[in-house]
């Protein structure tokens, strides 16, 4: 029977306990660690030829290139809306904070395809609301490296606002007041108080982001017509290569998407821990 202990944990009889372990294992084995072994197994079924075969193809060389550009300008735009718009959620009232709120979180819970198609409608140049204005002014957004950019702040831009909403609220803003009121500007608290309290929730939502941005797929394929040399990033090279039978060269690529999202991971609670540690 299970029984609960004085600090409220429920302590079960020790058979179900290793069979609900075994489950949960089983079930991360089987969605994640079986899948991405498979992965890794394909990439090195040749040795490295699979891997020198990506860095020696200019074509798969300008994905990657392309994908590291629009994962680092995507992130820098978040990061600087993402900061702003968690202090204006946390630290001011406003009419609509609630429906900016869940406006957020919206990425999280629509398909990028959806969110890449909701892009066109807007942008594109011949049928856009803002596309035809846009491009009167000899400013064309879609099948062009800024509609990458574009899709990619979309769906990332929940990462950075949902690490830093958490932290402001914690720390309040007793800090803040002090420093006003011993005459600092809004630029000077912001530097010297706010910013250092925040700086690990920002670390981990960039990390986070840059995964999210390297990894994008649904709402990058819709915008970005898919040029080779142009407008086709890492993800959309996997499915050329594998669609185009040089799977051997698709498994490499997503190999190394996998590798850098890993990388973020482990970055992410490197700094978690460290961060634990100082306070």
């Amino acid at each position: 029977m299970a029984r609960t202990t004085t600090s409220g944990v429920v302590r079960l009889p020790r058979p179900i306990t290793w069979l609900l372990r075994l489950i949960a294992i089983g079930y991360v084995v089987m969605l994640v660690v079986w899948p991405v072994g498979m992965l890794v197994k394909e990439t090195f079924a040749d040795g490295l030829d699979a891997l020198n075969a990506v860095f020696t193809d200019d074509t798969v060389v300008s994905a990657l290139e392309l994908t590291l550009w629009v994962a680092l300008v995507a992130v820098a735009i978040n990061l600087v809306f993402g900061v702003t718009i968690s202090i204006l959620l946390v630290r001011f009232d406003f009419p609509g904070k609630r429906a900016l709120s869940a406006l957020v979180d919206l990425p999280l819970s629509v398909s990028p395809v959806v969110v890449g198609l909701a892009l066109l409608l807007v942008y594109n140049s011949r049928t856009g609301w803002l596309g035809q204005p846009l491009d009167a002014a000899g400013i064309q957004l879609m099948y062009h490296s800024p509609a990458l950019v574009l899709a990619t702040c979309f769906v990332a831009l929940p990462l950075v606002i949902r690490e830093v909403v958490p932290v402001l609220h914690e720390i309040g803003d007793d800090q803040e007041q002090a420093a006003r009121s011993l005459g600092a500007n809004a630029a000077q608290t912001f530097w010297r108080i706010t910013l250092p309290s925040i700086r690990w929730a920002v670390v981990y939502g960039v990390v986070l982001s840059l995964a999210r941005s390297v990894g994008e797929f649904g709402a990058v394929k819709v915008v970005s017509g898919n040029i080779t040399g142009e407008t086709q990033t890492a993800t959309l090279a996997v499915e050329a290569k594998y669609q185009g039978f040089a799977q051997p060269t698709a498994y490499a690529i997503a190999f190394l998407l996998v590798l850098v999202s890993v990388a973020c991971l482990v970055v992410v609670a490197l700094l978690r821990n460290r961060s634990e540690k100082a306070h």
